[in-house]
Order: C-alpha cells, then sequence, then structure tokens
C-alpha cells in the first residue's frame, strides 16, 4: 500500500482544523520575540513589537537613545540615556522641575545662609558671600577675617580687586578671583565663565571674549534680561492675519507677562525671597528675619542675646539664625546646644603609647626611655648623645634604655657608669672571707630549725630533721621563698627571707638586697657610716644613703667624698671620678657639676656645641639638636626622626619621613610623613588606591594644612594616573580648615603629596571609603549638597573620626547599618544632619531592607 496518498490526507486534515483552532504561542512561550519586545497573539499567528524605548521589528530591539538627537531628549541641560529610557539632570545651583526637563535656579541663601558668614546673595545658577565693612573673604569663600591692623593694602577699600585681594609678600596687592572666574588683562576685574553657577544662564552657557551668553532650548526662548528662559507658549503668537484685535491682546499678555518677571532681574529689589504676583514681585523674609517698613529689605534678628540662644558654650548669631559652637576639645550634642567633651584616647591612633584624656584636650604620654615627638608618637631616647650617658667608657644605646660598658681589664661599677679595676688575687681572698662569714651567719640562724638550706659551692641543699608522721601537708618552699595558701612567693627585691620568723622581712639599715628570693641582705658600702642609710628595705645600692652628691666623688661613690678638682666636673650623685672639661680649660670653682661651669672660650647658642679641641662652637649635624646654651654636645633625634637642616635647638625639629598611611580594599587613609607634627622638607610620598572590581572611591578631607607663602612648592594631589595629562579628582597646595568630601572621577587614584625646602606645616589625614557604584548616584547627591557643609555642625561630622569612622561602615558595607539603633544614630549626630539625609540614606538603604 503506497503511503503518499495518506500523507497528503493528514496534512489537509491538520490544514483544515487549524483553520479553527488557533494556537496562543504567546501564552505558551513558544514565540521568538526579544526580551525587550511585547508578543501580542493574532489569529492563526503572534507579532512582536518593541517596547517603548526600544525600536526594531520585534524579533531585535535596540535601545533608542532619546538623547542623541537635536533636542537633547528635551532636557534643558544634561540628558542621561538609560536603557528603554532617559532622565535629565541639573547642573549645580539649579533644581529639576515637574516636567522633568526645565532647570530652576535653587537659592541657596534659604538654607543656613548658604553657609556665608555674613551676606549671602542668591544668583542665577549660584551664589555668593560677600562681608560686612572692616572685613574681607577668606580663601574658603564663605568666611570672613577681620583686620584691625592699619596700612594693610587690602583693607583700604580703593585696592581695586574685585574679587579676592592678598597682600603680596613684598608689599602691594595682588587680586585673584573665585572658582569660575577669570583675572582680566588688567589683573583687577574678574570675567565671569560658565563654570560658575553655568555662567548665570538658566539652560546652556557659551563663554565668550565678552563673557558669557545665554542660550535656551528650542522649545523655549529667551528672556529680554538675556539670562532666564520662557516657554514659547507663553509668548508664541498663532494669530491670524484676519484677527488683528486678538493679536493685539496676545502682545499686551507677553508684554505684562515679561514686565512681570522682575524677580529674575536683581531679585526683584528683595533683600530675600522673591515671589511674582499678578500685582508685581512680593518680598518676603525666611525665619530669623524681619521685613522692614519698605517692603523689601529684610533685618536679622539677634538670637544669642536672649539666654546667649540657649548655647553650651559659644553662640554665634549668623545672618537669619545663630549656631551654637564649643570650646575646642568638646562636640556639640544632638540637641545642637549641649557641648561635651571629645574623648581623643577613644580614637584609633590618638597616642603611639599612652593616652591621657583631659577636658577639652588630651596629653600623649611615653614609656620610660622614649620621648615625645610630633605631639603623639614617642622614638626611642639615645641616651648615648647626652653626655655619653654619663658612661666612664662606651655606652651602647637599646630600645628604651642604654648599657654602659668598660674596657679590658676594668668592670662596671654598681653605679652601672664608673668602671673599676678587675679584681686581683689579694682581692678575691677578701671577698671569699666575706662570703664564709655570711654563710656561717646564716647558719647560725637556722641551724636549730626542723629544717634550713645550705648553699655549697653554688649548689642549694635542703637538710630536714627526720619526723615520723607528717601532720602538715603544706608544700615546701625553695631557698628564699615562703609559703602563701599553699603557694611558693618569692621574697622581692629589699627583703630576705628569716628562718625563724618564716616570712620575708625588710633589709635593716645598712644594707640592700636587689635580687628576689634571696635569704640574706648585702652590706652597703662604707660599713664605717652605716647611719647615712635613712629607711629599711634598700632595693639597690644607690638606696643605701650617703652618696657623693654631684660635683663630688670617692673610691666607691659613698660618703666621705671629694670634690671635683679645678677643670672637672660631675653631673651626677654615687660616682667615683670626675668628667675632664677637656682642650685645657678650667672651671670657675671646685665642685663644677655641669660642663656650662667650664670657662669656654666663647659662649655657644642652641643649635651649637663647644669644640674642647678647636674651641669654636660648631653646627648640630642633621638629626640631632641643642636647646641649651653652652653645651659640650648635641641629642641624637629619638627613634627614626631626623631634622630638615643643621643647627637645629628643638625636639620639634626632628621629624618622621615616612609616608603614612592605611590602604585597605574598603576603609584607609593617607597621612603626610610627621602628623601631626609638621612635615619635613624636600619630602616626596606617592600612594595608589586601587578599590576592588564595581567599586568606587569617597574621599574626606577633613582639614589640609599646606602654608600658601610657598607659592604652591607644597602641594597634594589626586588624578588617574602619575601622568599630568590624566583625569584630576583634587589638587590644593593652600591650607583649607573647612572639610570637603568628593567622589573619585576615576575607577582608581594615584596620589601624591610633595614639599619643597621653604615652609612647612601640620599638613594632613586624609580617609576614604569604597563603595558599590550602584550607589555613585546617591553619593554624589550627598557629597555635592552644600548644605553638608553650610552648618559648623555639619562640618565637625566631618571632622570627628568616630563619626567619620561610623559612616565608612555603612557606606562599604551597606547592611552594618543595622548594627546602629535609632537612638545611638541619634546620639552620634545632630538633628539637622539626620533631616538632610534621612532621605538620600533610605534610598541607600532600602535594597537592604
Amino acid at each position: 500500500m503506497s503511503c503518499g496518498p495518506l500523507l497528503v490526507h493528514v496534512y489537509s486534515l491538520a490544514y483544515f482544523i487549524s483553520l479553527f483552532t488557533d494556537v496562543d504561542e504567546c501564552g505558551q512561550g513558544i514565540d521568538d520575540c526579544h526580551p525587550d519586545a511585547i508578543c501580542q497573539n493574532t489569529p492563526k499567528s503572534y507579532k512582536c513589537i518593541c517596547k517603548a524605548g526600544y525600536s526594531g521589528d520585534g524579533k531585535m530591539c535596540e535601545d533608542i537613545d532619546e538623547c542623541d538627537n537635536d533636542f537633547n531628549g528635551g532636557c534643558v541641560h544634561e540628558c542621561f540615556n538609560i536603557l528603554g529610557n532617559y532622565h535629565c539632570v541639573c547642573y549645580d545651583g539649579f533644581m529639576l522641575a515637574r516636567d522633568g526637563h526645565n532647570c530652576l535656579d535653587t537659592d541657596e541663601c534659604l538654607l543656613n545662609n548658604g553657609g556665608c558668614q555674613h551676606v549671602c546673595v542668591n544668583t542665577v545658577g549660584s551664589y555668593e558671600c560677600s562681608c560686612n565693612d572692616g572685613f574681607f573673604l577668606s580663601d574658603n569663600q564663605h568666611t570672613c577675617i577681620h583686620r584691625s591692623e592699619e596700612g594693610l593694602s587690602c583693607m583700604n577699600k580703593d585696592h581695586g580687586c574685585a574679587h579676592i585681594c592678598k597682600e603680596a609678600p613684598k608689599g602691594g596687592v595682588a587680586c585673584e578671583c573665585r572658582p569660575g572666574f577669570e583675572l582680566a588683562r588688567n589683573q583687577r576685574d574678574c570675567i565671569l565663565t560658565c563654570n560658575h553657577g553655568n555662567g548665570g544662564c538658566q539652560h546652556s552657557c557659551e563663554d565668550t571674549d565678552v563673557g558669557p551668553i545665554c542660550g535656551c532650548h528650542p522649545e523655549y526662548i529667551i528672556h529680554p534680561s538675556g539670562k532666564i528662559c520662557l516657554e514659547r507658549d507663553e509668548v508664541a503668537t498663532d494669530v491670524s492675519e484676519n484677527n488683528a484685535t486678538a493679536g493685539t491682546d496676545v502682545d499686551k499678555r507677553v508684554k505684562r507677562r515679561l514686565l512681570m518677571e522682575t524677580c529674575a532681574v536683581n531679585n526683584g529689589g528683595c533683600d530675600r525671597t522673591c515671589k511674582d504676583t499678578s500685582t508685581g514681585v512680593h518680598c518676603s523674609c525666611p525665619v530669623g528675619f524681619t521685613l522692614q517698613f519698605d517692603g523689601k529689605t529684610c533685618k536679622d534678628i539677634d538670637e544669642c542675646q536672649a539666654n546667649n540662644g540657649g548655647c553650651d558654650h559659644f553662640c554665634r548669631n549668623t545672618i537669619g539664625s545663630f549656631d551654637c559652637s564649643c570650646r575646642k576639645g568638646f562636640k556639640l550634642l544632638s540637641d545642637e546646644k549641649l557641648c561635651q567633651d571629645i574623648d581623643e584616647c577613644s580614637f584609633e591612633r590618638t597616642c603611639d603609647h599612652m593616652c591621657i584624656n583631659h577636658p577639652g584636650t588630651f596629653e600623649c604620654t611615653c614609656k620610660k626611655g622614649y620621648t615625645l615627638y610630633g605631639f603623639t608618637h614617642c622614638g626611642d631616647i639615645n641616651e648615648c648623645s647626652i653626655n655619653n650617658a654619663g658612661c666612664q667608657h662606651t655606652c651602647i644605646n637599646t630600645p628604651g634604655n642604654y648599657q654602659c660598658h668598660c674596657n679590658a681589664g676594668h668592670k662596671l661599677h654598681w653605679n652601672k657608669k664608673d668602671c673599676v679595676d678587675m679584681c686581683n688575687l689579694s682581692c678575691a681572698r677578701k671577698r671569699t672571707e666575706k662570703r664564709l662569714r655570711k654563710a656561717i651567719r646564716t647558719l647560725r640562724k637556722v641551724i636549730n630549725k626542723e629544717q634550713f638550706h645550705i648553699r655549697l659551692s653554688g649548689v642549694d641543699h635542703d637538710v630536714v630533721r627526720k619526723s615520723p608522721r607528717v601532720f602538715d601537708t603544706q608544700e615546701l618552699c625553695g631557698l628564699g621563698q615562703r609559703n602563701m595558701e599553699n603557694r611558693c612567693a618569692s621574697c622581692s627585691v629589699g627583703t630576705y627571707y628569716h628562718g625563724e620568723q618564716e616570712g620575708c622581712i625588710l633589709c635593716p639599715n645598712g644594707t640592700y638586697q636587689d635580687n628576689e628570693g634571696q635569704i640574706s641582705c648585702e652590706p652597703c658600702p662604707n660599713p664605717h657610716n652605716p647611719g647615712n642609710q635613712k629607711i629599711a628595705g634598700a632595693r639597690n645600692i644607690s638606696e643605701c644613703g650617703g652618696l657623693c652628691s654631684p660635683g663630688e666623688y670617692s673610691s666607691d661613690g659613698f660618703k666621705p667624698c671629694l670634690p671635683c678638682p679645678f677643670g672637672a666636673y660631675q653631673p651626677d650623685a654615687g660616682r667615683t671620678s670626675c668628667f675632664i672639661c677637656g682642650g685645657g680649660l678650667m672651671t670657675k670653682r671646685t665642685s663644677a657639676t655641669l660642663f656650662q661651669d667650664c670657662e669656654t672660650k666663647v659662649q655657644c647658642s642652641p643649635g651649637h656645641f663647644y669644640n674642647t679641641t678647636t674651641h669654636r662652637c660648631i653646627r648640630c649635624l642633621v638629626g640631632t639638636y641643642q636647646p641649651e646654651f653652652g653645651q659640650n654636645y648635641c641629642i641624637s633625634c629619638p627613634g627614626n626622626t631626623t631634622t630638615d637642616y643643621d643647627g637645629s635647638t628643638n625636639i620639634t625639629h626632628c621629624k618622621d619621613r615616612h609616608c603614612g598611611g592605611e590602604l585597605g580594599d574598603f576603609t584607609g587613609y593617607i597621612e603626610s610623613p610627621n602628623y601631626p607634627g609638621n612635615y619635613p622638607a624636600n619630602t616626596e610620598c606617592t600612594w595608589t588606591i586601587n578599590p576592588p572590581p564595581k567599586r568606587r572611591i569617597l574621599i574626606v578631607v577633613p582639614e589640609i594644612f599646606l602654608p600658601i607663602e610657598d607659592e604652591c612648592g607644597d602641594y597634594l594631589v589626586m588624578r588617574k594616573s602619575s601622568s599630568s595629562n590624566s583625569v584630576t579628582t583634587y589638587e590644593t597646595c593652600q591650607t583649607y580648615e573647612r572639610p570637603i568630601a568628593f567622589t573619585s572621577r576615576s575607577k582608581k587614584l594615584w596620589i601624591q603629596f610633595k614639599s619643597n625646602e621653604g615652609n612647612s606645616a601640620k599638613g594632613f589625614q586624609v580617609p576614604y571609603v569604597t563603595y558599590d557604584e550602584d550607589y555613585q548616584e546617591l553619593i554624589e547627591d550627598i557629597v555635592r549638597d552644600g548644605r553638608l557643609y553650610a552648618s559648623e555642625n555639619h562640618q565637625e561630622i566631618l571632622k570627628d573620626k568616630k563619626l567619620i569612622k561610623a559612616l565608612f561602615d555603612v557606606l562599604a558595607h551597606p547592611q552594618n547599618y543595622f548594627k546602629y539603633t535609632a537612638q545611638e544614630s541619634r546620639e552620634m549626630f545632630p538633628r539637622s544632619f539626620i533631616r538632610l539625609l534621612r532621605s538620600k540614606v533610605s534610598r541607600f538603604l532600602r535594597p537592604y531592607k
């Protein structure tokens, strides 16, 4: 039988059935539409339609770049394309209008006076701070400095500088411009550029030789002021030639509309807030001001006049508000009025060794044998550099200490400084006799005891009387020990074990013991004068009393003593000799105690030492210093520090040249050498921050101290690489005590600090944190918000090491936010700071809730 007719029949039947039965390919997921397409079922088939924001045949869909057209996506400033959509972003100083496309000016002066100390003036796209008479604007462009001295050029109102006036080192003035302005050819005027507040333009700005020229988006037209833009619908006339009356009405409406835009011109004459109304402008004042009778001027209310504004320490009236601040070393509590002492000792890396907190300050101290440098660091003292540490022969410095050594044929005296001849045969006989007598005395004391100890040839032996029964189960202790609650404890220095009393007792007058676990005390030198010791329990030979005073000596260091002869001196007690002045120099008298008593031919000033060979003053070498007059030595700098130059006069000139910092994947910091002490001259440091994949870098500069007098000889720069042409994130050569936070403009950062041979300063300690790049937009939103720096309280947060650590902990690991309770957050941060960031932080943490 042939299969051909049967197959034809089957296919015909299937085709016939399909005419009446439709398959939903979209519902069954058997379509081949692109993931960014919508599948739409049709009778006997289906079709693919690309989603909004995509183009294609449905089988292939590509994202439409809405920003890539002549209208910039309808955005008047910046347009950012995203998959299937786009969004508009405004420049700094502007906010997005409700239509999501236009950008309106932000009045920064409404919040905390824009951070200005005196006067804040709002401009399109920005704001400017100015100062009252008798003040001028500091480099940070917010605070005002009072100059009370007479005759300074910059205090003359006719100094001619349009913006910033600085007094030149050699006299006269040097004019500078605020950021976003360029200095004119006359070196006095400042030309606005598009880099400052978009040049005062609402939409587009173009720099020209005569200054910025404003333009508008195609859907807008320029206002007669040349700055702001109006919608075409407000001024366009779509009037037919036959409707002249209607055209005239529209002209009047347009003219009236233009005349009413007076708030955009000179702020409508209002001191503060200007609002356009149907009857003209309406001026109003924010909280903290009262409107004057002229209806234009706002007068500030001085809140500090009443009960100090409620502030615990200081109240500073600001224009429109007031600020409470605390004395140095205190921080403002969350109520923004009360002050609390800052426990600097609770911070990491505050002091190298010990830290003592005091109200409003702290103190770093060092272990014995170390000295403080750079305010917080401890370095080993090289005692050997200070008059050879008093050693008669050789001095060897050790960490935290030193040791005197003697030449061959000599041994160290008990005072650990002098050297005496080694003991000969006669001396050995006397010492052996002395030891035997001591042993006999000991035997006499313990011979009648049930148990006693004896040492023969350096070996200890226990002698115990036999007992048929043992009733006492206490442990038998060794030589020089006593039983304390079934535990053997050695007798401490200054005591010995007394067999009859079965305990440790103090060494009697005329004896000492400088070792633990002994059964007798050593007799003090000079046994003929035992009354020199005033107390029992001497722990070393120096406590025996009767020591020779400074300026005296004897064969054993004890009385009777001889005065140091002419030409010699001795600064220590209990010495067996005196130091010779050297070079034939004589002293003014006998019993001299210092080298300054030697009659040198010249008086050396600090930073020098007297050379007894040449009889000249020699400058202290690099790495040494001398703070006193008339010394014959220079002191070595502690630890690994050194000085910038020779002739140093103080330990503060000793600086650590090590470039500080810790570079971690999530958090870290960089630190100028010797911080918080002044950094050394001619130093160069480089750091590289290379975060893990998909992480970005946030930097906080709490404060930085670089002397402007060096004409930018000392600078800190952060850029993508060591190439000077690479993208730069931050660069400064000046002192800024106001904090600033910013994100890196590149995935990794190459950082360099360099100083020249000129002036030095405290430098910097700059922390950083890396965060998930998905939050780049949010972090940018936070750090670019001027309100973050407008308040002094907020500035203190960026300087508080504990708070920065907590913030960085959350930024690096967002889930750690839930480690902090709401109460802890309120106690750590001022209310204004929490209000400022609440919405932004909530958005940041939402994925983890």
